[in-house]
């Protein structure tokens, strides 16, 4: 079963992201201020997506603007089509005064993909700097920990909390659900050890940490949207 059943269609997506971008960019012409960012990393299994996109449209009804939900998914296929990367980053301004200072800490170990991930460095850091997006995955907290518009968020949860979401999820048996857990989890630390060198479960990144089995999607995103909206 395919893990693609676990986020909305990429290309109902991407037309609703060019003209969040388009309508970000007319904004940013009028009003400079800066705007929050909020980026959520997450144990695989727990239910980011979900709340990512409740907390979306809470945030689009009390501030009456246009939030934009950037999952892995959606990063990874606006990074890879050329096309599509140069019309968002127009559209945002392309800034990028932080993207020097984050790409000096790339681990020596990653040799490959590392131009690949200089783009996407690129547009996620873009993204922040214009600001009302919701950031999922991709290392976002730790590429953006330094930016002072953007609040971090991590949630995890027990092993079968997040089996049994997944086997629910994606019509998985329970012995299936726990090889896919075992195995992105590895990847998702692998790869923010080996390319990002940090440690994956490093708390002093984030602003809040949420345990997925005792907090719901619905009241994770209203707790984010208080810390937002009630500083």
């Amino acid at each position: 079963m395919s893990e693609s059943k676990l986020i909305p269609s990429i290309d109902n997506r991407l037309g609703a992201l060019l003209e969040v971008s388009r309508r970000q960019n007319a904004l940013r012409l009028e009003e400079p201020q800066l705007k929050p960012t909020v980026t959520i990393s997450r144990e695989f299994g727990c239910e980011a997506y979900p709340m990512a996109e409740l907390l979306r449209q809470q945030l689009e009804k009390k501030t009456k603007e246009p939030w934009t939900l950037m999952d892995k998914a959606l990063l990874d296929e606006v990074a890879k089509n050329h096309s599509l990367s140069d019309q968002v980053l127009h559209n945002l301004g392309d800034k990028n005064r932080f993207l020097d200072d984050f790409l000096s800490t790339f681990s020596n170990r990653w040799k490959s993909d590392k131009d690949y991930y200089r783009l996407l460095s690129r547009q996620i850091i873009a993204l922040a700097e214009q600001g009302n997006v919701i950031l999922v995955g991709r290392g976002a907290p730790i590429v953006t920990r330094k930016m002072k518009n953007c609040f971090h968020f991590r949630m995890y949860a027990s092993e079968s909390f997040k089996i049994a979401s997944i086997a629910k999820r994606l019509g998985l048996d329970t012995g299936e659900a726990r090889t896919l857990v075992e195995r992105r989890q590895k990847e998702r630390d692998r790869f923010i050890r080996d390319f990002l060198d940090r440690d994956p479960y490093d708390l002093s990144v984030y602003h809040l940490a949420f345990n997925n089995d005792r907090n719901s999607a619905a009241k994770i995103a209203q707790t984010i949207l208080d810390y937002l909206l009630n500083p």
